[in-house]
């Protein structure tokens, strides 16, 4: 699109090819809505003879000086057109996206608008266009979150190392720093990473560790055990234990002289700390500290 398509159309002075070459952007529609909102706005009674009655009394004898603008008359009604526009795209703009967050020791429940629904885990994050939903069933998700995903068209979570796809299904999807697991309990899902797909029926889960993928096996019709208030690991390298830990309580986590490498097989409750501290030492073989909101866990021998 020609730079001063927008600039001719707002002058109605578009030929008709430009018009339909203009109408074909991605900024057409946008601009169009805002067009028509601006048209319906009502200004406030102006009553013309007071106001000049008013500048007649309160001017004074000498005479202001005028300066023709008339070469940039067409410029300045242009400009101060594409202002208003761009003030109001802001306003319109930000009412496009949903978004949902949780915090530390906080879940959420989401029903989007075919009614598929989300339960978003501990500090996470979902987005999506509310207004395209019915063209594009697309969401954007950071962190962890169950889906129940009514039937309809594609359905998509995007994430920062992989996209699912789906028509209608039950997944968890999980995108934390350097990890990224889905796993399927009903329906298939498709799973791409680094451009490579891969189809996951129910009762499977993949999981990818720094870039390093492994398959699994998953309980059909289930669901992740966050749901039920418990977080449990499979052969998971000790430091996402300790962040999903701190994730749950919502409390500082720090070791000392701990192996944070060494792969973790178990599970903790995500309703009692001194539980869930116990479940994570015992089979370590370590120790740990509680004060206030912070744990330390360290090595048996350390003092």
């Amino acid at each position: 699109m020609q730079d001063n398509y927008l600039a001719k159309w707002l002058n109605n002075e578009l030929t008709e090819s430009e018009l339909a070459e203009f109408k074909k952007s991605e900024a057409y529609e946008t601009y169009q809505k805002i067009k028509d909102s601006s048209a319906r706005l009502e200004s406030p009674e102006f009553d013309m003879d007071k106001v000049w009655e008013s500048i007649d009394q309160n001017k004074t004898v000498e005479e202001p000086k005028v300066f023709i603008l008339s070469p940039f008359k067409r410029f300045l009604r242009v400009a101060a057109v594409v202002a208003i526009l761009l003030a109001g795209s802001f306003f319109y703009l930000s009412t496009l996206n949903e978004s949902f967050s949780t915090e530390y020791a906080e879940s959420k429940f989401i029903t989007l608008p075919d009614t598929s629904e989300v339960i978003l885990n501990a500090e996470s994050e979902l987005a999506f266009n509310k207004n395209k939903w019915d063209t594009n069933r697309n969401v954007d998700l950071k962190g962890e979150a169950y889906f129940r995903v009514a039937k309809g068209k594609k359905f998509t979570v995007e994430t920062a190392q992989g996209l699912v796809t789906v028509l209608g299904t039950q997944f968890n999807v999980e995108s934390r720093e350097n990890f990224f697991e889905v796993t399927c309990f009903e329906g298939l899902v498709s799973v791409t990473i680094n451009g490579k797909e891969t189809k996951l029926p129910a009762g499977n889960s993949l999981m990818t560790i720094a870039g390093n993928s492994t398959m699994s096996k998953a309980i059909i019709n289930g669901g992740p055990s966050w749901l039920t208030k418990e977080s449990s690991f499979t052969s998971i390298p000790l430091h996402y234990v300790m962040d999903e830990l701190q994730r749950q309580y919502n409390i500082e986590v720090a070791t000392d002289d701990i192996d944070t490498t060494q792969l973790f097989t178990g599970s903790f409750t995500n309703e009692n700390l001194e539980l869930a501290l116990k479940s994570i030492s015992a089979p370590l073989k370590i120790k740990y500290t509680l004060e206030e909101n912070k744990v330390l866990f360290y090595a048996e021998e350390a003092p």
